[in-house]
């Protein structure tokens, strides 16, 4: 019998600390919220797994592991379930992994609303089948009023890697051209303005997607892909910072070439942002030798998340720091790592 015919045998709309308390409130809203959505294969504490990738001689396995918290849970492009799905895929998929299999771990606040709960689960489902990944275990856990926001999410991830990949910054040289998936800043905007605390209003969403499918496309078009790094919490400057530093070598950036929306730019001029530091959730930088940059150009447009790939820069002989960008006036600025929190943590 499908369990969604079922009658439900949550009492309230409201979580309590008696779901977490480990007996029946407590499965039944493992149950209905969380196993008749994900639909784990086994009820056991673990998943037992197998893929024919982890048969091939000489293929790895990669894991990656990260926790989420947003305010607000829920925002334009998104909410902070489809934000742990995506951003625990791009992890692997940046490191040349095929993502497979997801964990998720909720520490839910008492009094969150059952029905938020059954929305962030939703979008995590449908999030993971469009990236071609199953959340396979997790855990619940609840804790009083005033303990945490809402809810909080940790996902965990394992992938396998495809014997002789071998994707690193370190792999970069003077010469090879860096490109972008996309516009770039548009979640960390979307965050600021949907808190509503600075009077803002700007048709803006977040950006939030995974990138599996289209680091699978780039890397079967460009064999001497070198690396990829996916621009969250400290936007693409940090990003390319750590790759430059990594590499030993320099990188320049064009500023005319950067895709930026007109109104994250202008909100950017407004509280005095710099929107290379803005947080991304489905932007990625990757370098490829500039032989193969249009063909991984070709590669990252023929899949939606890369419609908008575009050159910024290259990677150049280390200089005196890492990281400088040409300006639209012909002069140079240096992009240095983010010190400190340019906004409240939004991711």
């Amino acid at each position: 019998m499908n369990m969604a015919s079922k009658p439900s045998r949550l009492r309230g709309d409201r979580v309590t600390l008696a779901h977490g308390g480990g007996g029946r409130a407590m499965r039944d809203l493992i149950e209905e919220v969380f196993t008749q959505v994900f639909q784990p294969e086994s009820g056991e504490d673990q998943a037992r797994l197998m893929h024919d990738a982890l048969q091939v001689k000489g293929a790895r396995l990669a894991f990656t592991t990260d926790s989420y918290v947003v305010t607000p849970v829920e925002f334009p492009g998104g909410d902070i379930g489809k934000l742990a799905v995506c951003g625990t895929v791009n992890d692997l998929a940046v490191g040349g992994a095929e993502p497979l299999w997801l964990s998720a771990s909720f520490i839910i606040e008492e009094g969150c609303e059952i029905a938020l709960l059954r929305r962030i689960v939703a979008s995590m489902a449908r999030e993971a089948e469009a990236a071609g990944v199953r959340i396979v275990t997790g855990d619940t856990k609840v804790v009083e009023k005033g303990s945490c926001d809402t809810v909080f999410i940790t996902t965990s991830g394992v992938g396998v890697i495809p014997a002789g990949r071998d994707l690193g910054a370190a792999h970069i040289r003077p010469g090879d051209v860096a490109i972008v998936n996309g516009v770039l800043g548009d979640h960390g905007a979307t965050i600021l303005a949907a808190r509503g605390d600075l009077a803002l209003s700007a048709p803006l969403q977040s950006d939030c997607q995974a990138l599996g499918h289209l680091m699978a496309a780039v890397a079967e078009a460009c064999p001497d892909l070198r690396a990829a790094r996916d621009a969250t919490r400290g936007g693409l400057a940090s990003a390319l910072n750590e790759m430059a530093e990594a590499a030993g070598v320099s990188v320049e950036l064009d500023e005319a070439a950067l895709p930026l929306r007109p109104e994250v730019k202008g909100m950017c001029e407004i509280l005095g942002l710099d929107p290379l530091y803005l947080a991304n959730e489905g932007a990625l930088v990757l370098f490829v030798p500039e032989a193969e940059a249009e063909a991984a150009l070709a590669a990252m447009r023929s899949v939606e998340a890369g419609r908008e790939a575009v050159v910024v820069g290259r990677a150049v002989e280390k200089g005196s720091v890492p990281v400088r960008m040409r300006s639209a006036f012909g002069g140079t600025r240096i992009v240095d790592m983010l010190v400190g929190e340019q906004l409240p943590r939004i991711c």
